[in-house]
């Protein structure tokens, strides 16, 4: 199999695994109990919490765990705007944010919040100057993502920051992506909430962490005990906990040669497929972009037939979001980028990391290249093309 769905889900790596391992039975206490064996597992929390903070150039009681990316997204905004909501009800985001945030927005207006849902350009980005002209005296909260799970484009955060403090308004960024893959200070680029999930670093599934700066106020999302120092109700996951800060740990230590390692795989599937395969499109800015990402749109072909036949070949893929595999609607992304439905339908998200092989570049173009062969010869939509356009070699 070859897997390369990694914005997806990640492999839990061997040795966050062995960090984990003891909280499931040797040291299962409870870290809200006050006997010495549960003071010393809230111990290591906290040096997990320490390790997590710095990660990011905050203070550890500036990170709160949630269950992953869609409670922390979720928790920003709703938390937001209930805390905020007599200074004002507008909300901004952009038409791309995750499915977490698009959804909370929406549960937002029915509830009689405003929001402005910003463009972006072909390559994704969002216009600096549109966010400034869409800040309201009204506006409490903008929520932009740092990079796209889809297009993987990277937006300017710092300057979103900027404008956000210029303005007194709070600025959210959703991390889940770009975490542990570019660097991030919360304090150099502005920003005053921060969402990211461990799952997609080679941590555990079930755990992440809301970024909620010193001195912003925010209303719990889920009410019970006094977990979070107040925020967060639920029992501490200890074991999930120590595994993230363990995947982190593994990431940032070599997130540079791993980074190099994979933009050269990234850029060399990009070159093959874009001289063997005609009539196909880059979705997303390659200046501005993960260097594990790439996004495909080819024409005359349906995505689901395209990720079936790879499937059967054993290569792992997506046409986008995982959250929205079952849908059979195009990407909200590449639509808001400006494709039209039918060549959006033929999109291809591959994400890759430094698990990944050259020989697995080369094996998958090779698949791609019958593939595409394959659908396009059963479309009557490439057909009528190559009957106008003349013989094309595929």
């Amino acid at each position: 199999m070859i897997y390369l769905d990694n914005a997806a889900t990640t492999r839990v790596k061997e040795e966050v695994l062995e960090a984990m391992k003891p909280y499931f039975c040797d040291k299962f206490y409870n870290p809200s109990s006050i006997y010495g064996p549960s003071r010393d597992v809230t111990k290591e929390i906290n040096n997990a919490r320490k390790f997590i903070a710095q990660s990011i150039g905050a203070s550890e009681n500036e990170i709160y765990f949630t269950s992953g990316g869609s409670e922390a997204d979720n928790w920003a905004i709703k938390g937001i705007a209930l805390s905020r909501k007599d200074k004002g009800r507008h909300i901004i985001t952009s038409k791309i944010e995750h499915h977490a945030v698009l959804e909370t927005c929406k549960q937002l207006e029915s509830l009689g919040f405003e929001v402005t849902y910003l463009n972006v350009n072909s390559e994704g980005l969002i216009s600096l100057s549109e966010l400034e002209d869409s800040i309201r005296e009204d506006t409490i909260l903008v929520s932009v993502m740092s990079a796209n799970n889809e297009i993987g484009v990277i937006e300017p955060i710092k300057e979103i920051g900027e404008i956000c403090h210029k303005h007194n308004v709070l600025f959210h960024t959703d991390a889940v992506q770009s975490y542990g893959n570019i660097n991030i200070d919360v304090n150099d680029m502005n920003i005053d909430l921060l969402s990211t999930s461990a799952h997609k670093l080679h941590g555990p599934k079930g755990i992440g962490f809301l970024y909620v700066k010193r001195g912003v106020m925010i209303s719990p999302l889920i009410s019970g005990g006094n977990q979070e120092r107040g925020k967060r109700a639920g029992t501490t996951n200890s074991a999930l906990i120590i595994g993230f800060a363990k995947a982190i740990e593994l990431k940032l230590r070599d997130m540079k040669s791993n980074n190099e390692y994979v933009l050269n795989l990234r850029n060399h599937l990009v070159t093959r497929v874009m001289k063997e395969i005609p009539y196909v499109r880059i979705n997303g800015s390659m200046e501005n972009r993960l260097p594990g990402n790439i996004n495909f749109s080819f024409r005359f072909i349906e995505g689901e037939g395209m990720l079936l036949k790879l499937d059967m070949a054993g290569i792992c893929a997506s046409s986008g979001s995982a959250c929205t595999s079952g849908s059979l609607d195009p990407s909200h992304v590449l639509l808001a980028i400006g494709l039209p439905h039918e060549i959006a339908h033929g999109s291809l998200r591959i994400s890759i990391n430094e698990e990944n092989t050259m020989e697995e570049m080369d094996e998958t173009v090779d698949v791609l290249v019958k593939v595409i062969r394959e659908l396009r010869s059963m479309s009557p939509l490439y057909e009528d093309f190559v009957k106008k356009e003349g013989s094309v070699n595929v």
